[in-house]
Protein backbone atom coordinates (compact mmCIF):
# COMPACT_ATOMS: atom_id res chain seq x y z
CA UNK A 1 0.00 0.00 0.00
CA UNK A 2 1.24 3.05 -1.08
CA UNK A 3 1.59 6.19 1.59
CA UNK A 4 0.43 9.39 -0.54
CA UNK A 5 1.08 12.77 0.15
CA UNK A 6 -1.40 15.46 -1.29
CA UNK A 7 0.22 18.58 -2.12
CA UNK A 8 -2.55 21.31 -2.82
CA UNK A 9 -6.24 21.14 -1.39
CA UNK A 10 -8.13 23.43 -4.33
CA UNK A 11 -11.02 21.93 -6.98
CA UNK A 12 -8.13 19.53 -8.76
CA UNK A 13 -7.04 18.53 -5.11
CA UNK A 14 -10.17 17.76 -4.22
CA UNK A 15 -10.83 15.36 -7.57
CA UNK A 16 -7.47 13.40 -6.74
CA UNK A 17 -7.92 13.48 -2.67
CA UNK A 18 -10.96 10.55 -3.92
CA UNK A 19 -9.00 9.04 -6.67
CA UNK A 20 -6.24 8.20 -4.12
CA UNK A 21 -8.62 6.59 -1.52
CA UNK A 22 -10.68 4.67 -3.62
CA UNK A 23 -7.43 3.02 -4.81
CA UNK A 24 -6.66 -0.40 -3.26
CA UNK A 25 -3.19 0.07 -3.39
CA UNK A 26 -2.56 3.67 -2.23
CA UNK A 27 -4.29 5.28 0.89
CA UNK A 28 -3.59 9.13 1.40
CA UNK A 29 -2.10 9.79 4.26
CA UNK A 30 -1.46 13.92 4.58
CA UNK A 31 -2.66 17.22 2.83
CA UNK A 32 -0.92 20.41 2.34
CA UNK A 33 -1.54 23.55 1.22
CA UNK A 34 -0.89 27.75 1.57
CA UNK A 35 -4.64 27.43 3.02
CA UNK A 36 -4.18 25.36 6.18
CA UNK A 37 -8.53 25.09 6.90
CA UNK A 38 -8.56 23.93 3.36
CA UNK A 39 -5.76 21.03 3.89
CA UNK A 40 -7.60 20.02 7.08
CA UNK A 41 -10.81 20.26 5.84
CA UNK A 42 -9.50 18.07 3.13
CA UNK A 43 -7.61 15.62 4.93
CA UNK A 44 -10.70 15.37 7.70
CA UNK A 45 -12.73 13.88 5.01
CA UNK A 46 -10.65 10.99 4.42
CA UNK A 47 -8.63 10.57 7.60
CA UNK A 48 -5.33 11.62 6.65
CA UNK A 49 -3.36 14.68 8.48
CA UNK A 50 -2.96 18.39 7.69
CA UNK A 51 0.83 18.91 7.66
CA UNK A 52 3.57 21.43 5.90
CA UNK A 53 4.45 20.60 2.55
CA UNK A 54 8.44 20.81 4.26
CA UNK A 55 6.56 18.21 6.56
CA UNK A 56 5.30 15.92 3.65
CA UNK A 57 8.94 15.91 1.82
CA UNK A 58 10.84 15.28 4.59
CA UNK A 59 8.51 12.28 5.95
CA UNK A 60 10.51 9.06 4.96
CA UNK A 61 7.19 7.13 5.62
CA UNK A 62 5.68 8.86 2.66
CA UNK A 63 6.13 7.14 -0.92
CA UNK A 64 4.32 9.58 -3.22
CA UNK A 65 3.40 12.75 -3.69
CA UNK A 66 0.73 14.41 -6.04
CA UNK A 67 1.29 17.64 -6.58
CA UNK A 68 -1.81 19.49 -7.22
CA UNK A 69 -0.49 23.37 -5.81
CA UNK A 70 -0.19 26.87 -8.12
CA UNK A 71 1.26 26.21 -11.36
CA UNK A 72 4.53 28.65 -10.25
CA UNK A 73 5.27 26.01 -7.93
CA UNK A 74 5.31 23.04 -10.02
CA UNK A 75 9.02 22.47 -11.16
CA UNK A 76 10.57 23.54 -7.78
CA UNK A 77 8.21 20.85 -6.14
CA UNK A 78 8.76 18.62 -8.54
CA UNK A 79 12.40 18.69 -8.19
CA UNK A 80 12.83 18.83 -3.67
CA UNK A 81 10.33 15.70 -3.95
CA UNK A 82 12.09 13.72 -6.17
CA UNK A 83 15.01 14.52 -4.30
CA UNK A 84 13.78 13.74 -1.37
CA UNK A 85 13.03 10.01 -2.87
CA UNK A 86 9.52 10.32 -3.47
CA UNK A 87 7.76 9.13 -7.00
CA UNK A 88 5.61 12.50 -8.23
CA UNK A 89 2.84 12.97 -9.89
CA UNK A 90 2.39 16.50 -11.33
CA UNK A 91 -0.41 18.03 -12.47
CA UNK A 92 -0.06 19.97 -16.10
CA UNK A 93 2.05 22.04 -16.64
CA UNK A 94 5.27 21.41 -15.44
CA UNK A 95 6.07 25.08 -16.03
CA UNK A 96 5.38 28.10 -17.83
CA UNK A 97 8.88 28.79 -18.80
CA UNK A 98 10.11 25.94 -21.40
CA UNK A 99 13.60 26.57 -20.00
CA UNK A 100 12.60 26.29 -16.18
CA UNK A 101 10.39 22.94 -17.87
CA UNK A 102 13.43 21.73 -19.71
CA UNK A 103 15.84 22.10 -16.79
CA UNK A 104 13.72 20.43 -14.00
CA UNK A 105 13.08 17.54 -17.03
CA UNK A 106 17.22 17.18 -17.07
CA UNK A 107 16.97 17.16 -12.74
CA UNK A 108 14.69 14.51 -12.62
CA UNK A 109 16.42 12.12 -14.97
CA UNK A 110 15.96 8.60 -13.83
CA UNK A 111 13.30 9.33 -11.09
CA UNK A 112 9.58 8.19 -11.61
CA UNK A 113 7.77 11.25 -12.33
CA UNK A 114 4.03 11.49 -14.15
CA UNK A 115 2.67 14.64 -15.73
CA UNK A 116 -1.10 14.89 -15.57
CA UNK A 117 -2.03 14.62 -18.92
CA UNK A 118 -5.34 12.67 -17.88
CA UNK A 119 -6.98 12.73 -21.06
CA UNK A 120 -5.16 9.97 -22.70
CA UNK A 121 -6.31 7.91 -20.05
CA UNK A 122 -10.05 8.72 -20.71
CA UNK A 123 -11.91 4.80 -22.00
CA UNK A 124 -12.62 6.40 -25.18
CA UNK A 125 -10.11 8.46 -26.52
CA UNK A 126 -7.94 4.99 -25.58
CA UNK A 127 -10.05 3.10 -27.44
CA UNK A 128 -9.90 5.69 -30.53
CA UNK A 129 -5.68 5.25 -30.00
CA UNK A 130 -5.84 1.52 -29.46
CA UNK A 131 -7.71 1.26 -32.59
CA UNK A 132 -6.12 3.08 -34.57
CA UNK A 133 -2.56 1.50 -33.36
CA UNK A 134 -3.42 -1.94 -34.74
CA UNK A 135 -4.14 -0.31 -37.73
CA UNK A 136 -7.96 -0.29 -37.88
CA UNK A 137 -8.02 2.72 -40.24
CA UNK A 138 -4.79 2.36 -42.01
CA UNK A 139 -2.46 4.99 -42.24
CA UNK A 140 -3.87 8.17 -39.74
CA UNK A 141 -3.69 11.39 -41.87
CA UNK A 142 -6.49 13.95 -40.37
CA UNK A 143 -7.14 14.71 -36.68
CA UNK A 144 -10.01 17.01 -35.13
CA UNK A 145 -10.00 17.74 -31.57
CA UNK A 146 -13.10 19.95 -30.31
CA UNK A 147 -12.63 21.14 -26.78
CA UNK A 148 -14.48 24.04 -25.60
CA UNK A 149 -15.71 24.79 -21.68
CA UNK A 150 -19.01 26.00 -20.66
CA UNK A 151 -18.10 28.47 -19.64
CA UNK A 152 -14.94 31.03 -19.25
CA UNK A 153 -12.84 30.90 -15.61
CA UNK A 154 -12.71 34.12 -13.52
CA UNK A 155 -10.39 36.48 -14.94
CA UNK A 156 -8.08 36.16 -11.95
CA UNK A 157 -7.39 33.12 -12.76
CA UNK A 158 -6.81 34.18 -16.40
CA UNK A 159 -4.31 36.14 -14.74
CA UNK A 160 -2.18 33.63 -13.80
CA UNK A 161 -2.89 30.36 -15.31
CA UNK A 162 -0.72 31.00 -18.60
CA UNK A 163 -2.75 31.59 -21.19
CA UNK A 164 -5.34 29.28 -23.14
CA UNK A 165 -2.55 28.03 -25.22
CA UNK A 166 -0.51 26.53 -22.10
CA UNK A 167 -3.49 26.30 -19.64
CA UNK A 168 -6.25 24.78 -22.05
CA UNK A 169 -5.12 23.58 -25.09
CA UNK A 170 -2.03 21.98 -23.50
CA UNK A 171 -4.25 19.17 -22.85
CA UNK A 172 -5.38 18.89 -26.79
CA UNK A 173 -1.59 19.05 -27.90
CA UNK A 174 -0.68 16.12 -25.92
CA UNK A 175 -3.54 14.31 -27.27
CA UNK A 176 -2.47 15.00 -30.62
CA UNK A 177 0.87 14.57 -30.58
CA UNK A 178 -0.10 10.95 -28.76
CA UNK A 179 -2.70 9.85 -31.57
CA UNK A 180 -0.58 11.13 -34.01
CA UNK A 181 2.53 8.88 -32.48
CA UNK A 182 4.86 12.39 -33.45
CA UNK A 183 6.28 15.81 -32.67
CA UNK A 184 4.69 18.29 -35.48
CA UNK A 185 7.12 20.01 -38.18
CA UNK A 186 5.40 23.32 -37.73
CA UNK A 187 2.69 24.62 -35.89
CA UNK A 188 0.19 27.73 -37.12
CA UNK A 189 -2.53 29.41 -34.59
CA UNK A 190 -4.71 32.00 -34.41
CA UNK A 191 -6.49 33.10 -31.60
CA UNK A 192 -9.41 35.75 -30.55
CA UNK A 193 -10.59 37.45 -27.67
CA UNK A 194 -14.70 37.31 -28.52
CA UNK A 195 -16.66 35.79 -25.39
CA UNK A 196 -15.35 38.31 -22.80
CA UNK A 197 -13.67 41.09 -23.14
CA UNK A 198 -12.17 40.83 -19.83
CA UNK A 199 -10.31 38.12 -20.73
CA UNK A 200 -8.57 40.01 -23.85
CA UNK A 201 -7.35 43.14 -21.48
CA UNK A 202 -5.49 40.45 -19.63
CA UNK A 203 -3.56 39.60 -22.41
CA UNK A 204 -5.15 36.16 -23.40
CA UNK A 205 -7.48 34.82 -25.77
CA UNK A 206 -11.03 32.71 -25.36
CA UNK A 207 -11.43 31.43 -28.89
CA UNK A 208 -8.85 29.39 -30.84
CA UNK A 209 -7.69 27.38 -33.32
CA UNK A 210 -4.34 25.75 -34.06
CA UNK A 211 -3.44 23.50 -36.75
CA UNK A 212 -0.12 20.32 -36.32
CA UNK A 213 1.83 20.05 -39.56
CA UNK A 214 3.56 16.50 -39.10
CA UNK A 215 5.46 14.78 -41.57
CA UNK A 216 4.15 13.20 -44.58
CA UNK A 217 1.86 15.94 -44.61
CA UNK A 218 -0.53 14.95 -41.99
CA UNK A 219 -2.36 17.25 -40.51
CA UNK A 220 -4.08 17.76 -37.02
CA UNK A 221 -6.55 20.86 -36.06
CA UNK A 222 -7.51 22.14 -32.66
CA UNK A 223 -10.26 24.24 -31.93
CA UNK A 224 -10.61 25.71 -28.14
CA UNK A 225 -13.25 28.05 -26.97
CA UNK A 226 -14.18 28.82 -23.51
CA UNK A 227 -17.85 29.09 -24.05
CA UNK A 228 -20.38 26.94 -25.24
CA UNK A 229 -23.63 27.14 -23.45
CA UNK A 230 -24.83 23.57 -23.83
CA UNK A 231 -22.09 22.09 -21.76
CA UNK A 232 -18.55 20.43 -22.49
CA UNK A 233 -18.01 19.78 -25.44
CA UNK A 234 -15.35 17.21 -25.89
CA UNK A 235 -15.27 15.64 -29.35
CA UNK A 236 -12.40 14.01 -31.81
CA UNK A 237 -12.39 12.48 -35.17
CA UNK A 238 -9.21 10.60 -36.29
CA UNK A 239 -9.16 9.99 -40.42
CA UNK A 240 -7.51 7.38 -41.86
CA UNK A 241 -6.63 6.29 -45.46
CA UNK A 242 -9.29 3.32 -44.85
CA UNK A 243 -11.48 4.54 -42.31
CA UNK A 244 -12.45 6.53 -39.56
CA UNK A 245 -12.62 6.25 -35.94
CA UNK A 246 -14.52 9.02 -33.52
CA UNK A 247 -15.11 9.49 -29.74
CA UNK A 248 -18.18 11.70 -29.11
CA UNK A 249 -19.49 13.52 -25.89
CA UNK A 250 -20.54 11.79 -22.65
CA UNK A 251 -24.11 13.17 -22.05
CA UNK A 252 -26.25 13.62 -18.80
CA UNK A 253 -28.39 10.58 -19.59
CA UNK A 254 -29.24 8.63 -22.36
CA UNK A 255 -33.18 9.01 -22.83
CA UNK A 256 -34.32 10.41 -25.66
CA UNK A 257 -37.36 11.74 -27.10
CA UNK A 258 -39.05 11.97 -31.16
CA UNK A 259 -41.61 13.37 -32.26
CA UNK A 260 -42.99 15.37 -35.07
CA UNK A 261 -41.25 18.26 -34.10
CA UNK A 262 -37.88 16.77 -34.23
CA UNK A 263 -35.32 14.06 -31.64
CA UNK A 264 -34.56 15.51 -28.80
CA UNK A 265 -31.50 14.16 -26.37
CA UNK A 266 -29.84 15.21 -23.08
CA UNK A 267 -27.09 17.87 -23.34
CA UNK A 268 -23.02 16.80 -22.38
CA UNK A 269 -22.08 16.11 -19.24
CA UNK A 270 -20.97 19.74 -17.72
CA UNK A 271 -17.65 20.08 -16.79
CA UNK A 272 -14.41 17.78 -16.27
CA UNK A 273 -15.28 16.63 -13.07
CA UNK A 274 -18.14 14.88 -14.32
CA UNK A 275 -16.35 14.20 -17.77
CA UNK A 276 -12.97 12.81 -17.13
CA UNK A 277 -13.41 11.55 -13.32
CA UNK A 278 -12.76 7.83 -15.48
CA UNK A 279 -9.46 9.33 -16.76
CA UNK A 280 -8.66 10.33 -13.15
CA UNK A 281 -8.81 7.36 -11.38
CA UNK A 282 -7.00 5.24 -15.02
CA UNK A 283 -4.22 7.60 -14.74
CA UNK A 284 -3.61 7.39 -10.93
CA UNK A 285 -3.72 3.37 -11.32
CA UNK A 286 -1.17 3.92 -14.32
CA UNK A 287 1.04 5.97 -11.70
CA UNK A 288 0.58 3.65 -8.79
CA UNK A 289 1.80 0.77 -11.17
CA UNK A 290 4.78 2.78 -11.95
CA UNK A 291 5.82 3.45 -8.67
CA UNK A 292 5.19 -0.52 -7.89
CA UNK A 293 8.16 -1.27 -10.48
CA UNK A 294 9.30 2.22 -10.99
CA UNK A 295 9.41 2.25 -14.49
CA UNK A 296 7.27 3.94 -17.24
CA UNK A 297 3.54 4.88 -16.36
CA UNK A 298 1.06 2.86 -18.73
CA UNK A 299 -0.52 4.82 -21.84
CA UNK A 300 2.87 6.14 -23.43
CA UNK A 301 2.81 8.58 -19.96
CA UNK A 302 5.41 10.93 -18.35
CA UNK A 303 6.99 8.08 -16.50
CA UNK A 304 10.93 8.55 -16.21
CA UNK A 305 12.04 4.98 -14.68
Amino acid sequence: MLKIGLLGAGRIGTVHAKTISSHPGSTLVVVSDVNMDAAGNLAAQYGAEARSTEAILGDAAIDAVLIATSTDTHSDLIERATAAGKAVLCEKPVDLSLARAQACLKAVAGKTVMIGFNRRFDPNFAAVKAAADRGEIGKTELLSVTSFDPAPPPVSYIKVSGGLFRDMMIHDFDMAMWLMGAVPEKVTAVGSSIVDPAIGAAGDVDTAVVTLHFAGGRIAVIRNSRRAVYGYDQRLELLGSEGLLSAGNMIENTVSKATLAGVISAKPEFFFLERYMRAYAAEWTAFVEAVKHRGSCAGDARGRG
